[in-house]
């Protein structure tokens, strides 16, 4: 197994540098930065660095992806977060409770989900038209 570890005293890292220690691809790394989840800036010889809090931040948008929050929602979270400094506890905590509402919005639709196929399993309908997975509400016997 490679080893991932980042000589603790350096405070500029570079892309490899993160993609090495997050497990992501440099082209990530990128993409993050363009897309404005992390930030980075240039040296004198014009190579992109990032601060090491940038890591957690990796960390945060992969764990968030993983449960499907959509990448604009996790940019809004991150903006509460500090700039250039690991955040503290408090910090977590505020961008926790923002997804807390969604992420139990979506564990109750995955319940439910579970249930109905539950029902539905070996039930032999086979029918697009009203099954209430395929066709939730009945809507088109409505067209």
């Amino acid at each position: 197994m490679p080893d991932k570890r980042i000589d603790p005293g350096k405070t500029a890292l570079s892309v490899g540098d993160v993609a090495k220690r997050s497990g992501i691809k440099i082209s990530t790394v990128h993409y993050y930065d363009a897309e404005g989840l992390i930030t980075s800036w240039r040296n004198s010889g014009n190579q992109r660095r990032f601060s090491r809090d940038v890591l957690r931040r990796v960390a945060l948008i992969k764990i968030a992806q993983r449960v499907g929050i959509p990448l604009e929602e996790i940019r809004q979270a991150l903006s509460v977060l500090p700039d250039h400094r690991t955040p503290s506890q408090k910090d977590w905590q505020a961008l926790s409770n923002q997804w807390r509402t969604s992420l139990d919005e979506q564990i109750g639709r995955l319940m439910k989900l579970r249930d109905q196929m539950d029902e539905c399993i070996g039930c032999g309908c086979l029918s697009l038209s009203q099954c209430p997975l395929r066709n939730p509400g009945d809507i088109q016997a409505h067209d």
